[in-house]
């Protein structure tokens, strides 16, 4: 029987593994993205402090990043991750690889959510002698929270589609467990249940994601 319990047992492992590599590299890209973001708007030439090139070098370094597709960074940034992880097979070694796919996109995200604030807002802020700090923390992120969760969980279903690509070299995961074994071994049934789980992680993903808005937006 193809669904027995070691198939079970795997596909179990494979889930756990897939969120691990997911969830970890979305708070570690969070981490770089987030500041990244704010640095774009912050900087641009109608930004709160102005530094056109620092703006456009950050800009240039997030654009090249992005445009390079994720199973050639893979292979690419090899000897990062050996160098950082130690290996680069399983699940931890490509939180790197994703890490740095995933953080260009996060800041871009970001930054249209900050845009996407009200300037008249911003304006009065500063007539009221906040600083760049101020208006960062009071006023930027408070105001675009709700379109942040947004990008979050778009950012995150991102990076979990990622994670199901690292299965081709090796990276475990509902991708390698679909490569492994219903690419290679012609097992198209278990192929069709990894595409299916990974349907329903994203489905829920993104109704968490529409609730916690939800939620701001009453908060608000």
């Amino acid at each position: 029987m193809l669904f027995d319990r070691v198939v079970l047992e795997m596909l179990g492992m494979g889930i756990l593994e897939s969120l691990y590599m997911t969830f970890v590299s979305s708070f570690i890209a969070y981490a770089i993205g987030l500041p990244t973001g704010i640095l774009l708007v912050i900087t641009d030439s109608d930004g709160v402090l102005p530094k056109p090139m620092l703006n456009k070098i950050v800009g240039l370094i997030v654009n090249l990043l992005r445009s390079v597709p994720f199973i050639i960074l893979l292979i690419w940034v090899i000897p990062v991750t050996r160098f950082i992880v130690g290996t680069t097979i399983g699940p931890t070694a490509v939180i790197v690889p994703l890490t740095i796919a995933s953080a260009p996109y996060i800041a871009r995200l970001v930054e249209s959510s900050l845009k996407e604030v009200d300037s008249g807002v911003i304006e009065a802020a500063q007539s009221m002698g906040a600083n760049t700090w101020h208006i960062i923390f009071k006023v930027l992120i408070p105001e675009a929270m709700p379109s942040l969760l947004m990008g979050g969980a778009i950012a995150v279903t991102t990076i979990l589609a990622y994670s199901a690509m690292a299965g081709f070299v090796g990276g475990g995961g509902l991708g390698d467990i679909a490569i492994r074994y219903g690419y290679y071994r012609y097992q198209t049934e278990l192929m069709i249940v990894t595409v299916v789980i990974l349907v329903i992680i994203v489905q829920l993903i993104q109704e968490l994601g529409a609730l916690w808005k939800k939620h701001i937006d009453h908060s608000n």
